[in-house]
């Protein structure tokens, strides 16, 4: 009983809306879903089922909370990738991309959460900051290796969202085991690269 009071009177210093982001997070990773009840993170953070409504006024907006932290964590690990390369150079764009596969493919519990009408709500935030967004890390590349191969005449948004959507797609196909049924001991890496590439210079051809 004490170490319980002790810890509701943590909480109530402010470290309950922390505590339940952790607790939903980890009820998704251990049943792979969103399927869970308010009542369920307030067992798991150690509250009653009443506390987590002083934080967060449903379940969906807990979710966001948890979406947030999940683009935040994408986008550090694209900004600590793209600082291991060099700027304007197609291995930067390369590795990003490679990133981006490896953090989806590694969480796959989110993948729904991150990139369905939660995620987008959660991207409407405004306490998401796209500009600093993982897909910006990419944008930024993009715009950089136009400048090395003096590539003038194309928008960086529009190429950075085309590679997105390439990686994105493989990501998911990788997620449910799907890209081995056509082409069995695939290495995701390396079609990434391979595809990129070709982008690529395809881009410089028609420049």
């Amino acid at each position: 009983m004490n170490n319980k009071a002790e810890k509701c009177n943590s909480y109530h210093h402010g470290n309950l809306h922390d505590a339940l982001i952790i607790a939903a997070a980890s009820l998704i990773e251990e049943s792979g879903s969103t399927d869970f009840a308010m009542i369920d993170a307030a067992r798991v953070a150690g509250v009653s089922s009443a506390a987590p409504y002083r934080h967060f006024k449903d379940k969906e907006a807990l979710l966001e909370a948890v979406c947030r932290v999940a683009f935040m964590a994408l986008s550090a690990s694209s900004e600590t990738t793209a600082a291991k390369h060099t700027p304007g150079s197609a291995e930067r764009i390369v590795a990003l991309g490679q990133d981006y596969v490896r953090f989806v493919t590694g969480h796959p519990q989110y993948y729904d959460l991150m990139w369905g009408k939660v995620g987008r709500q959660a991207m409407e935030s405004p306490q998401v900051n796209l500009q600093s967004s993982g897909f910006y890390v990419l944008s930024g590349a993009v715009q950089d290796w136009c400048k090395v191969k003096g590539i003038t005449n194309t928008d960086p948004i529009d190429l950075a969202t085309k590679l997105w959507a390439m990686v994105h797609g493989l990501s998911g196909l990788a997620i449910n085991h799907l890209v081995e049924k056509f082409l069995p001991n695939v290495d995701i890496n390396s079609m990434v690269e391979s595809s990129c590439h070709t982008f690529l210079e395809g881009l410089e051809k028609q420049a």
